[in-house]
């Protein structure tokens, strides 16, 4: 086992330093957020072994939105260069410590986005279309709207809402709802907000330095805010479980609201108790309880979608 392990060590240490830098900088662990472009074709039944190709249409988007995204997180690491050599754990990235040269970064900051697009275009001008206001978006904010107070949040939230727009644009949904979107807005909200509270606590007096913004916030309003959306996130995710299309047993998706309850005040805990959240990503691989509260809650979920309407 201990070889097995050692073995892809050895061969990445091995690998030039910047390609290992490039790699770290596109930052793998954070595409689990594109995993949202799949919420489309799984609410919408589409998911099928006899019809894979709703499935691949999605995953060859998953593939073209995680470029996109590693093209921004490069674009934020070189315009943040300088203050990412401030904050205690951003200092460590690629860029900052100089691992990845900053001209190397750029260039693939460049050729990413075009790569990604082009391809959109040629396999889905929808899809080309998000894709295209996710990165003039991403760009606005690198440069300007993140140094805006309570915008900054906002437009990070509408970065997962596009994500889930792009799943729905590259397969011909019938049983999807708008309420998603509200769902997604509201919890990405949610996460926004507890990592700036989380980072404005790790930060302390320094924060401004760092970000901009910071100097804006306060803990009594970070907390308001994360009340409401907490709140928010819970009332809309009910509603959508009542009102959406999706539903082929009825009232049956009310059973995921439990789930979708436990992983929100869990990931509280972790916020208040455990003084995490400042990466949503890595909370959310490295929480074995939040983990497995999501597993089950694809599995009930699927259960309803897939396997009730055969009984109904």
């Amino acid at each position: 086992m201990e070889g097995l392990i050692n073995g892809p060590l050895a061969m990445w240490r091995l690998l030039p330093l910047w390609f290992r830098g490039l790699v770290r900088a596109m930052r793998p662990r954070q595409w689990i957020k594109n995993g949202l472009i799949f919420i489309p074709v799984l609410f919408d039944r589409k998911i099928s072994l006899s019809n894979p190709e709703p499935t691949l249409r999605v995953a060859l988007g998953f593939v073209l939105f995680c470029l996109a995204a590693s093209s921004i997180y490069l674009l934020n690491d070189a315009v943040d260069v300088e203050r990412d050599r401030l904050h205690p754990k951003k200092r460590f990235r690629p860029i900052a410590n100089g691992d990845l040269p900053l001209r190397l970064a750029l260039a693939m900051a460049v050729i990413l986005p075009i790569l990604s697009v082009v391809v959109a275009w040629l396999y889905s001008v929808p899809l080309a279309i998000v894709l295209i206001v996710y990165l003039l978006k991403q760009v606005a904010y690198s440069f300007y709207l993140k140094n805006v107070v309570l915008v900054d949040v906002i437009v990070l939230a509408a970065g997962y809402i596009l994500r889930v727009m792009a799943g729905a644009v590259v397969i011909t949904v019938t049983h999807f709802s708008p309420w998603l979107y509200v769902c997604i807005g509201m919890l990405s909200l949610f996460l926004a907000v507890g990592k700036r509270r989380q980072e404005l606590i790790l930060l302390g007096n320094g924060a401004s330095d760092v970000r901009a913004t910071y100097k804006d916030y306060n803990m009594a309003l970070l907390d308001d805010m994360l009340r409401m959306v907490t709140t928010s996130s819970i009332i809309t995710y009910t509603l959508y479980t009542v009102e959406a299309p999706t539903s082929f047993g009825g009232p049956a998706m009310l059973l995921t609201v439990p789930f979708a309850v436990y992983g929100i005040f869990r990931y509280l805990y972790l916020i208040h108790v455990r003084g995490e959240g400042g990466a949503p990503d890595e909370v959310a691989l490295k929480d074995k309880p939040l983990m497995l509260d999501a597993a089950l809650f694809v599995l009930v979920a699927g259960l309803i979608i897939y396997i009730a309407p055969r009984f109904v």
